[in-house]
């Protein structure tokens, strides 16, 4: 695993996940209440034996280098390092990041300097554990120039992903990217040849790429040079190599899930209250996920009633309810709330009693939840002041919505109050 460099492509704007990517970029986005989105890929890299990793990234990168730099600091006799590469304009490449593609073409000449045999390009925001050392030995008995890690799929997500056909020893023979209408349809395989049973295959006929790819390092170098005008692996450079490169399939048979919708990340996170065991784990010893030690101490519960949710450390609640949540780092939930279906993610920095007594004495709206609120089916993001009796409900059923004068979005029905709002006493969302 000395020989393979991970590159964490860090994404676009992040416009699908806005407004948690409002002053962030998408894989500083919180996680399970304690984590990032950035921790899932970096923590399958270290367990994996991959300790050479960089995070490429050019949007409000500044929270993810504050979080890289405070979390992962390897031994100074290890030559392992994770390290974030923004983007940057030069004489050579005055434009910003144009793809996935273009990302690692533009810090090129620094890969090329690794002594590396591969190089594993991967996502910023998907949730799955994977152990790599068997993807990257696949790769080397199958002689392949590029592997793709790749799962099964149905209709209703198929065409967001790029779908591939394979032959019978696994080699990738086409890829479309995002298919609709016909162009999705010639793309059903029978995925039994995968391994699933006939009632599984057909819920799943198609095979989606991941955005897991390792490359030769040969290979990718000389993919860059040759199609510069092309940008994107997935759209582009794939493609126009599957008929004289031998691109081999890696079925992941695990749990993953792309979190790059509102509707996603919240369908992730509150999946991982699911008793007794969620599809996803953090509590695996032999393959921990890593983050930032924080030293907070532990949260104290005060006569409440918490079921199927997930309390982060540091927190105060005092006689609430909460039900099917998650309650991130320094979250204060005062009296008679109830918190239902939610995802709150805390806050970045205590507000001490004596200068929250002092704001309400003032009438302003302390830290955290005010007393008496009702909250269902929302994500809370950091450091928002919620007021007295407040109800974050969407009442009225509403889909869309943007309302960031107001301090909140409503995306997919989910009401999704804004970092740092202020939502004031007596509110109805």
């Amino acid at each position: 695993m000395k020989k393979v460099l991970s590159i964490i492509l860090g994404g676009g704007a992040g416009t699908r996940l806005y407004p948690l990517t409002k002053y962030r970029a998408k894989p500083a986005v919180s996680l399970a209440g304690k984590y990032r989105l950035i921790d899932i890929p970096v923590s399958n890299c270290i367990n994996s034996e991959i300790l050479k990793i960089y995070v490429l990234t050019q949007f409000n990168s500044a929270s993810l280098n504050r979080h890289i730099s405070k979390a992962y600091n390897f031994s100074q006799f290890s030559d392992g390092f994770v390290e974030v590469l923004a983007a940057q304009q030069t004489p050579e490449n005055p434009s910003w990041f144009q793809g996935t593609a273009d990302a690692v073409r533009k810090y090129l000449w620094l890969f090329e300097e690794w002594d590396v045999d591969e190089y594993l390009i991967l996502s910023g925001d998907h949730l799955y554990r994977m152990d790599y050392q068997h993807f990257v030995q696949r790769h080397r008995e199958t002689g392949a120039d590029v592997t793709l890690s790749v799962v099964p799929i149905g209709y209703k997500t198929a065409s967001s992903f790029g779908l591939i056909k394979i032959d019978e020893n696994g080699r990738v023979v086409e890829f479309s990217e995002k298919p609709k209408g016909d162009a999705l349809t010639e793309m059903e395989v029978d995925t039994t040849t995968l391994g699933l049973s006939p009632d599984q295959a057909k819920d799943k006929p198609f095979i989606a790429s991941m955005g897991i790819y390792l490359f030769k390092k040969e290979v990718l170098v000389n993919l860059l040079k040759q199609y510069v005008d092309q940008t994107d692996f997935g759209k582009e450079i794939i493609p126009s190599c599957a008929k004289d490169h031998n691109i081999q399939a890696y079925l992941f048979d695990g749990y993953w899930e792309d979190i790059g919708t509102i509707e996603a990340f919240y369908t992730s996170n509150l999946a991982l209250t699911k008793q007794p065991a969620p599809d996803f784990s953090f509590y695996k010893e032999d393959a921990p996920i890593y983050t930032r030690s924080r030293y907070l101490p532990p949260s104290k519960l005060q006569d409440c009633q918490i079921t199927e949710s997930i309390i982060s450390e540091g927190c105060i609640l005092k006689n609430c309810r909460v039900h099917h949540s998650v309650v991130g780092l320094r979250q204060r939930i005062t009296a008679d709330c109830v918190i239902e279906d939610s995802l709150l993610m805390g806050a970045d920095y205590y507000e001490p009693m004596s200068e929250s007594s002092q704001n309400r004495t003032k009438g302003k709206i302390p830290m955290g939840i005010g007393e008496g609120t009702t909250i269902r089916n929302a994500i809370i993001d950091k450091n928002a002041r919620v007021g007295r009796n407040v109800q974050i409900i969407n009442k009225e059923s509403v889909e869309e919505s943007e309302r960031e004068d107001l301090g909140f979005y409503i995306r997919s029905g989910i009401v999704v109050v804004l970092k740092n709002a202020v939502i004031p006493d007596g509110m109805t969302i």
